[in-house]
């Protein structure tokens, strides 16, 4: 079953990709598809981290990456700098890591 999966999944990613080549130049051309197709890897990172900072595949579990997000965030509303962004997000998750 797994390997049906995977095939199944293999073939639907190449139409997706075989039906993008075929589409006519004015769709693509279109302000409401670049608007969605400048999104779409944003989204992805974005239910990417999530599924990796909140599940395990069986029940849903909030471990300290959940906090250093958080910290992240609010330095970023602060508007600090990026590195730092990032280095308080880290730090948050190491702290919380290392008290849990």
């Amino acid at each position: 079953m797994t390997w049906l999966a995977v095939l199944l999944g293999a073939l639907g990613c190449y139409l997706c990709k075989l039906a993008g080549g075929l589409l006519p130049e004015s769709v693509l051309a279109s302000p409401r598809v670049q608007r969605v197709t400048g999104a779409l890897p944003v989204v992805l990172l974005a239910a990417l981290v999530a599924t990796q900072t909140v599940g395990d595949g069986r029940a849903l579990v909030l471990d300290p990456r959940v906090a250093g997000v958080g910290a992240g965030l609010v330095a970023a509303l602060l508007r600090a700098p990026f590195l730092l962004v990032v280095a308080v997000a880290a730090g948050t998750a190491a702290v919380v890591r290392l008290l849990v």
